[in-house]
């Protein structure tokens, strides 16, 4: 554990204000849910609450399903990272950041479709992963973002991209997302 030198009251309700850097830094939001962990030693581990985290090892299966079904390569996301992939580096990508087109997806709760190949070129990938190193594996031509609604709450979202540049992405991609966005969001309500 690392310290912060920060040190705060406990008020008289049992609320701490945790200070706002630590909160940009990890990019709690307010209404974010935090888990609560002790350990033998006394100490309080506040760790930000994920559901779709919960559900990895189904979101991997679902990633890895779905990239069979269209060969297409598949990202699932919580609120801040990429949580499955199929059909790219898991090395590269899981655990990473989720980028703009991610975040502004889910915050409007409204699927995001962007192909490259009309214009000759590709792109990058910035919006899909937050940090972006320009490899190869980085670079998509096609990119649809289906976020994942639970109880009207946005939690993470579902991202088919295209590496090929052959087709763009459209109807069936954007039902299959949707169909799988869906299937997430019931498996968090249960």
């Amino acid at each position: 554990m690392k310290a912060t030198g920060i040190v705060r009251r406990i008020d008289d309700l049992g609320r701490v204000v945790i200070p706002k850097e630590i909160r940009r830094n990890l990019r709690i939001r307010c209404g974010d849910p935090l888990e609560i962990f002790v350990d033998r030693e006394g100490e309080i581990i506040l760790k930000k609450y994920s559901p779709i985290g919960e559900l990895a090892t189904f979101a991997r299966e679902y990633a890895d399903a779905i990239y069979d079904a269209l060969g297409k390569t598949v990202f699932i996301t919580d609120r801040d990272t990429i949580i499955a992939v199929s059909g790219a580096s898991k090395k590269d990508f899981l655990g990473k950041g989720i980028g703009s087109m991610v975040e502004k997806s889910m915050e409007q709760r409204k699927p995001m479709i962007t192909n490259y190949r009309n214009s000759g070129t590709q792109h990058t990938g910035g919006s899909i992963v937050a940090e972006d190193n320009g490899e190869e594996s980085y670079r998509f031509y096609s990119e649809m973002v289906m976020p994942i609604v639970s109880q009207g709450d946005p939690i993470g979202a579902v991202v088919i991209c295209d590496k090929e540049g052959g087709t763009e992405l459209g109807d069936l991609e954007r039902k299959v997302a949707q169909s799988a966005a869906g299937v997430m969001a019931k498996q968090i309500e249960q």
